[in-house]
């Protein structure tokens, strides 16, 4: 080896990209908001600050920690608890405790008006409001943790949470843990009723959700709130012969055809609008939908697949087939919850206290989806992974010049007026927000 090695004392980061992070972080005003909401707090004289524990732990999602045993590295990173004001940064025992606080009441009243809060940010109107749910796996005893419908580990328990997503923006507006169990539209209409809480003051242009979601509970709520929607359904026994009556397709592309008709389940008090899309097998080899498996004939069976949608609108039958279509993004939200913001990984014995940790990874999510719109002029979406390597990844420490901190940071010169642009755009962000939809 042609060097040597040697050691220093010297408090490097290797995250001081972060810095950009605090300074939105004062913008937003979370540490105020944070201090302002109904949390329990320890009585010790040794206690940490409520809004170091959040701010850490929003910062150890953003830095890739999937358990709480991961954020022990921000404890050997003085130069980030410098960067962030912190007197002390909590250990995982710290986070568990204060997660464990929460029960049902408390988190009824924190989150709700934290959501709402950070929505109260943002201008925007007329929104889509998207509904989606998915399977948590889970590997030990924590409350909730039952066998129900997991697609990708069959017959293992799980949680089933329970989504709503700001369609055109890519943030979460609300979101409830459930146990495994549950089906997709299991309290749906008091979780929707929160959501529009939430977001109050503000127009839902449209509502849309899967087939898990299409029962005639929630189609009268909607209707008694005047809200457009596009839901998905299953492929029943009715509907399926409704679909062999239909006569006339119109062709909207190779292999694809669409066409109309109402339905009323027995149980339904009234008739709804049903919008149906078939694609060949013959022509388009990854066509998708289901088959009407109650007719042998190759006609209804072998040749299209079929999807239908429920609707309460009068617009053409193609719109409403496109607006469902937007809908697939937050399918991409969900794996990106999972992927890079540890959805699945933060977990505790106790329900609530699982479900605090969910929450609050929401709003991590929330945090970095609203910086990527203020920090970047493109419209592509970059992963937080991307975020951490461009922008978060810089080495730094601290000096000082007389009186002052500085932060000197080893960005190459070739790079420098990017960041500066960015310290920038955070610097000029004033809030409440418009956002463009």
């Amino acid at each position: 080896m042609g060097y040597k090695i040697e050691y220093s004392d010297d408090k490097v980061s290797a995250w001081g990209g972060f810095s950009v992070m605090k300074n939105f972080n004062e913008k937003l005003g979370l540490k105020q908001v944070i201090n302002s909401l109904a949390i329990p707090q320890s009585t010790s004289n040794n206690r940490y600050e409520t809004e170091e524990i959040v701010e850490s732990f929003l910062l150890s999602v953003w830095l890739g920690c999937s358990k709480f045993s991961h954020p022990h590295v921000l404890r050997l990173d003085d130069t980030l608890k410098q960067i962030f004001e912190w007197k002390q940064i909590p250990s995982d025992t710290t986070y568990k405790r204060f997660f464990q606080k929460f029960n049902q009441g408390i988190k009824n009243e924190v989150f709700p008006a934290l959501q709402h809060w950070f929505f109260n940010q943002l201008v925007f109107d007329n929104y889509a409001l998207d509904l989606d749910s998915t399977a948590i796996t889970r590997y030990g005893n924590q409350e909730g943790n039952i066998i129900g419908y997991n697609p990708n580990k069959r017959g293992r328990p799980s949680h089933h949470p329970l989504f709503a997503f700001l369609g055109n923006e890519r943030m979460v507006v609300n979101s409830w843990l459930r146990s495994g169990d549950t089906s997709s539209a299991h309290q749906c209409v008091d979780f929707l009723n929160e959501t529009l809480s939430i977001l109050e003051n503000k127009k839902i242009g449209l509502l849309r959700a899967d087939s898990g979601f299409a029962s005639d509970t929630i189609f009268t709520h909607l209707e008694s709130l005047n809200i457009n929607y596009v839901i998905a359904g299953s492929m029943h026994q009715g509907i399926q012969h409704k679909i062999k009556q239909l006569k006339t397709w119109t062709a909207i592309g190779y292999g694809i055809g669409i066409s109309e008709t109402e339905y009323k389940a027995a149980k339904w008090e009234k008739t709804r609008r049903v919008v149906v899309v078939r694609q060949s097998v013959d022509v388009r080899s990854k066509a998708t939908g289901k088959k009407l498996k109650l007719f042998d004939d190759k006609e209804f069976y072998e040749q299209y697949r079929y999807h239908i949608f429920y609707t309460n609108q009068d617009l053409p039958a193609t719109q409403i087939w496109e607006q469902y279509k937007g809908r697939g993004d937050c399918e991409n939200r969900i794996k990106e919850l999972k992927y890079d913001f540890a959805l699945e990984g933060f977990n505790l014995k106790d329900f609530f206290a699982t479900e605090a940790a969910l929450r609050f990874v929401n709003l991590a999510y929330n945090i970095i989806s609203l910086f990527r719109q203020v920090s970047s002029e493109k419209r592509r979406h970059q992963r937080l992974q991307t975020l951490r390597l461009n922008c978060y990844a810089v080495g730094v420490w601290m000096t000082k010049r007389g009186n002052s901190k500085v932060l000197k940071m080893a960005v190459p010169i070739k790079k420098r007026k990017w960041m500066d642009g960015i310290f920038a755009k955070v610097e000029e962000t004033d809030f409440p927000l418009s956002l463009q939809n």
